[in-house]
């Protein structure tokens, strides 16, 4: 932690050498200011940064935290340093109460309706009767209320300010609320069915974002002495907390100081020498930053930057290195070794669902026993995946029921399911693509892991039971088609699951690739996991599986050992075709 630290111990050490020297009081309160926004920038960053939901509606905990600071003062004379940290309480609690609602809505929706708070905000403070509002000047023990006739002084508060902050942040970055952050950011869907309850987690971020919030607009209020609804809660002010954030690398720690020290010294200084012939410049500044950035670095600078500098060094994840073969071999046929228990793990009840007029699944009633490998075949079209999304909680079916291990997981979510013991691997592979493969599966080790240690082993024992150690340090995005197919069944491993869900695992793969698979899952069935797999590869389907489900329709057409359904004729006319007739 304190090694992470040292970056920005250096910086903060000259930033305060440059404070102590400047003494012109404009220069001063830019210095400060640029902490400000940084610190703002922060806040944003710990809810859009890390989830991935862009908020336009950040000044609402800015504002309250600033009008909650003034207000306070002028009628009970409480000090603003006892404010900061009401403030923060204000903007945490405004967080959940705005979170749970809004969390419900995806991608431009949630952004719009975040923007909506802010302006409510603003009207609202306006009809109360509160167009401006002055921080009353305090003779008496002015230290008591923040009020200092040296600006270094704000300055060196915010600094103060700026580095808890970012040790917050950091704390974050390293923690199981981070891993769960980036995981929800990188793909929500896959982090759901890896057991992270994603709600619970954003409502945390959101909480956590605007208690920083709060406080920094708590902050800014005593700096600026004059508060109004447009100058902390109009659009600019969430529209500066996400510019700095994105211009300078959203989720990271340094990307919102970045952008702040770059962009906050530019705009004021032109508002201050052109504000009077060009209102509003401050708004132009960020918006031609913004059509810099999309152009040049969409990511950001520290990104780009990161980027470049491995790019130079050649960095290994570039390259693409084969994993471990033969790490659990492939037997030929279907062995009788492996014992299939009489329990039964999945009872599935007369489940359906329909999209419209669409029967998607219909009245489908099967079980699963323990140790058993059951192949779920059908054409495209069949409902295959829908009955996956049905039985890990991804959709809710219209009726029927899912039993696992006795009780009844209907309406339960993707996290629940996977604490009851359901894995999950996605026919479009969803990989956390900025996480190494040992970080991908430790987040799905955090269900079952109390302590952080215990997660880095169970991850490190799932990514070397599918033959991918040697790779464990290479980023995501850099994988190959394989290993990415292993790379998400490790990932379901790793939450110990008793029942396993493989959604076309053999797709994209060449024909040894699919054998190296197939040996694999084998392995696992022979651990005693078990799986239910729907895929496309009748090869391998045949001399892996001990009983095919075959839809067609969304309904079940035949049900039974793989010699007994390769020899029907219905399933032959519905999927297997003409070539299967000469094998039967």
């Amino acid at each position: 932690m304190f090694r992470s630290l040292v970056p920005f111990i250096a910086f903060a050490a000259v930033y305060l050498v440059v404070t102590l020297f400047v003494s012109n009081s404009y220069y001063q309160l830019i210095l400060t200011l640029v902490l400000v926004w940084a610190c703002f920038g922060l806040s944003w960053n710990m809810l859009s940064g890390y989830t991935g939901l862009v908020s336009f509606g950040h000044a609402s905990f800015f504002g309250l935290g600033a009008f909650a600071t003034v207000l306070a003062q002028k009628y009970w004379g409480v000090s603003p340093w006892i404010m900061l940290a009401v403030s923060a309480a204000i903007g945490a609690l405004a967080g959940v109460l705005i979170g749970l609602p809004t969390f419900r809505l995806r991608g431009h929706y949630f952004a719009l309706s975040m923007l909506a708070y802010p302006l409510a905000m603003l009207y609202v403070f306006q009809w109360l009767g509160y167009p401006e509002v002055t921080v009353p000047r305090v003779l008496d023990h002015p230290v008591l209320y923040m009020q200092f006739d040296d600006g270094r002084v704000y300055t060196v508060i915010a600094l103060v300010m700026l580095a808890g902050v970012v040790a917050i942040s950091r704390l974050v970055e390293r923690s199981r609320f981070g891993m769960a952050l980036i995981a929800i950011k990188q793909n929500e869907a896959a982090a759901e069915a890896a057991g992270i309850d994603t709600l619970k987690w954003k409502l945390y971020a959101i909480a956590l974002s605007g208690a920083i919030a709060g406080m920094v607009g708590a902050f800014y209020a005593v700096v600026i002495l004059v508060v109004t609804p447009q100058s902390v809660f109009g659009m600019l002010v969430s529209a500066q907390a996400l510019t700095v954030a994105m211009f300078g690398g959203v989720g990271t720690v340094w990307g919102p100081i970045i952008g702040a020290a770059f962009l906050i010294p530019i705009a004021e200084i032109l508002h201050a020498e052109l504000g009077s012939y060009l209102p509003g410049i401050q708004g132009v500044v960020y918006g031609v930053a913004i059509i810099a950035l999309i152009i040049l670095a969409p990511e950001g600078i520290y990104w780009k930057a990161r980027d470049l500098l491995r790019a130079r060094k050649g960095d290994a994840a570039s390259v693409s290195v084969a994993p471990e073969s033969g790490a659990i071999p492939l037997p030929v046929a279907n062995g009788a070794a492996r014992r299939i228990s009489d329990e039964v793990v999945l009872d599935v009840r007369n489940i359906s669902k329909h999209f419209g007029g669409l029967k998607a699944v219909g009245t489908v009633s099967f079980k699963v026993q323990r140790g058993m490998i059951l192949g779920i075949i059908g054409p495209n079209g069949a409902g295959k995946t829908t009955l996956f999304n049905l039985l890990n909680g991804f959709q809710r079916p219209d009726s029927g029921q899912v039993f696992i291990g006795g009780e009844d997981m209907v309406g339960k979510k993707p996290s629940q399911l996977c604490k009851a013991g359901v894995g999950r691997t996605f026919q479009i592979m969803r990989p956390f693509k900025r996480m190494s493969v040992h970080d991908n599966v430790k987040v799905g080790a955090y269900v079952r892991a109390r302590t952080e240690a215990e997660a880095e082993r169970i991850a490190a024992e799932a990514v070397a039971g599918v033959g991918l150690a040697a790779i464990s340090d290479r980023l995501a995005g850099g994988l190959t088609t394989k290993e990415l197919r292993l790379l998400e069944l490790a990932r379901a491993l790793a939450g110990k699951p008793e029942i396993l869900l493989l959604d076309e695992m053999l797709a994209g793969l060449g024909s040894d690739e699919a054998i190296e698979v197939v040996g694999v899952i084998r392995g696992l069935a022979d651990n005693g996991i078990t799986i239910v797999i729907i895929e496309h590869t009748m090869q391998a389907m045949v001399q892996l599986v001990d009983r095919f489900l075959v839809l067609d329709h969304g309904e079940i057409i035949m049900e039974g050992s793989p010699q007994t359904v390769t020899r029907d004729s219905r399933v032959i006319e519905a999927y297997l075709g003409k070539k299967w007739v000469a094998n039967a």
